[in-house]
């Protein structure tokens, strides 16, 4: 039995929505209409340099639906796929989801929680995009309804200022941890995004970390293996100069992510290891389009054979 409660190596989402909620519960993803600040010439255009929003988004998901009608479409999608899950999350998914005015974002939010089956939320956004007005207006909705769970995503992508300079972030990581810490204030879950491999980052930048980002009031993470998409301005930099970036071979990132997640502190959930998009998007294809269960399943694998666990070296360092 490993310190979060039951036998896996590391300490799951499954097993979190399992302890918050009694039971599976499936996400649905929304495409409300949100844009970004380093897009729309706020802070700058163009959006960062690996940014491809629709290799993620669900076929249901289209902007010009509803909110309603995307959630009921892909509830039915979901009830034929994963006929055990019982209760929903809406997941307003692309782009930055508090990116509108305070009442805009209620009246979505309202009408997401309107749907029969939908039991809570989880809001997907940029740092800079977080404010104490929207989190009380966010706390407030939570408390009229029963106190549905209202989840907060953060892409932070890296703890290097240098690196999110380089990918026209438009924000630094200070204000990536305000906004953590902000909303862990408010009494919500946090989670943070990541992505390894990141040019100009080494393999000791990307483990270290994990000790920066383990004394953060982080609920979830999610990791991904950096994927350079068609159309974007990554791929030109990296079509120009291959040579600049590391793109993890399969066996070189489960090595790597064991190595991390060791660092890792144990109470954080780790929501994903790694990404997956149809390989049609993709400039470069070096995982021979493994499915994501199958990735789970090798890392899992491999956490068996070096008989090690999340937070192994985190918690030897505490004893000292």
């Amino acid at each position: 039995m490993f310190p979060w409660g039951d036998n896996r190596r590391f300490n799951s989402y499954s097993s979190y929505f399992a302890r918050e909620f009694g039971g599976r519960v499936q996400k649905i993803s929304i495409d409300a209409g949100f844009s970004c600040p380093n897009r729309d010439g706020k802070i700058s255009t163009g959006g960062c340099t690996f940014c491809r929003n629709d290799a993620f988004n669900p076929s249901y998901c289209r902007p010009e639906k509803s909110v309603r009608q995307q959630i009921e479409e892909g509830i039915e999608f979901h009830q034929r796929r994963y006929r055990r899950a019982k209760s929903y999350l809406a997941y307003f998914q692309a782009y930055s989801n508090t990116y509108k005015p305070v009442d805009e974002l209620e009246r979505l939010y309202r009408e997401a929680l309107s749907v029969p089956g939908i039991i809570g939320i989880i809001i997907g956004t940029r740092p800079d995009c977080i404010t104490s007005e929207i989190l009380e207006m966010l706390k407030t909705l939570s408390y009229q309804r029963s106190a549905y769970p209202i989840i907060i995503e953060l892409g932070v992508e890296s703890v290097y200022d240098s690196t999110l300079q380089r990918v026209n972030r438009g924000h630094d990581f200070a204000t990536a941890k305000r906004a953590i810490e902000l909303t862990h204030s408010y009494g919500f879950h946090c989670g943070g995004h990541f992505i390894f491999g990141l040019p100009g980052e080494t393999r000791d930048m990307m483990l270290h970390t994990a000790d920066i980002i383990s004394d953060l009031p982080l609920t979830t993470v999610k990791f991904h293996q950096l994927q350079i998409f068609k159309d974007t301005k990554m791929a030109e930099e990296y079509l120009a100069n291959p040579a600049d970036f590391h793109l993890f071979s399969l066996d070189d990132y489960i090595e790597f992510v064991i190595d991390f997640i060791e660092r890792l502190n144990p109470n954080i959930v780790i929501e994903r290891f790694a990404g997956e998009v149809p390989p049609r998007y993709l400039v470069s294809k070096p995982w021979l389009n493994l499915r994501y269960d199958q990735v789970l399943a090798l890392i899992e694998k491999r956490l068996e054979e070096r008989n090690t666990f999340q937070g192994k070296k985190y918690l030897s360092s505490l004893s000292y």
